[in-house]
C-alpha cells in the first residue's frame, strides 16, 4: 500500500515538470490521432490503439499524468470527432485507464505479467463494470451481455501483445538514450 502512495506522490509531481507535461501534452495529441485508427474484424470486434498512449503516459509519468492524459484525450477527442452525446462518465473511464496504467507500469520494470496485471484489471473495471453502468445510465441498455464479455476476451490477448511491444519498446529507447529523463 505504501508503494502505491508513494508512486501517486512521485506522479503527482510529474506535473511541475516541464519535460513531463510536454511528453504528456505529445501523448495526449497521439491518443486522440490513435483513437480514430480501428481495425475493423467484424461488425462487434475491432481493434483500436488509443489505450497505448495512455500507457505509455501512466508508464512514463505515472498514475496522475497518466489519468489526466486520458481525461484530456478524451474531451479533446470528443470535439474532434463527436460520437453520440458527450457523458462525463466516459471521460472518468478514460481517466481511470491511464490511472491504472500509471499504477502498474510507473517506475517498474515492464515484464509480460505486470502488462496481463494492468490489462487485466482496466478491462475488469472498465470494460465490464463502468461501461456498461455508462451505456445504461444512457440508453438503458443491458448492463451484461454475452456480445460484451466474448469482445472482451477476444480482445484481451491482442491488447497485451500491443502493450507489451510498445511498453517494451518505450522502455528499451527510455534505457537506452536517457530520452525521457528529467
Amino acid at each position: 500500500m505504501n508503494n502505491i502512495i508513494t508512486g501517486i506522490r512521485e506522479s503527482s509531481a510529474e506535473i511541475r515538470n516541464v519535460k513531463s507535461m510536454t511528453g504528456g501534452a505529445m501523448l495526449t495529441a497521439l491518443g486522440v490521432i490513435l483513437a480514430f485508427v480501428r481495425i475493423v474484424v467484424s461488425n462487434i470486434l475491432e481493434i483500436s490503439f488509443g489505450f497505448l498512449a495512455l500507457a505509455v503516459a501512466g508508464m512514463l509519468y505515472g498514475p496522475v499524468m497518466g489519468g489526466i492524459v486520458g481525461m484530456i484525450a478524451d474531451v479533446i477527442g470528443y470535439f474532434v470527432k463527436p460520437n453520440g452525446p458527450f457523458f462525463i462518465g466516459f471521460t472518468l473511464s478514460r481517466f481511470l485507464s491511464g490511472f491504472i496504467f500509471g499504477l502498474f507500469l510507473y517506475k517498474k520494470k515492464i515484464t509480460l505479467k505486470r502488462i496481463i496485471a494492468a490489462s487485466l484489471t482496466e478491462t475488469v473495471i472498465i470494460n465490464f463494470i463502468l461501461t456498461p453502468i455508462w451505456l445504461n445510465m444512457m440508453y438503458g441498455t443491458q448492463l451484461f451481455t454475452m456480445v460484451r464479455i466474448i469482445k472482451n476476451i477476444a480482445m484481451f490477448p491482442i491488447n497485451v501483445a500491443l502493450l507489451c511491444l510498445v511498453c517494451k519498446t518505450v522502455e528499451t529507447v527510455k534505457l537506452k538514450t536517457g530520452l525521457f529523463e528529467k
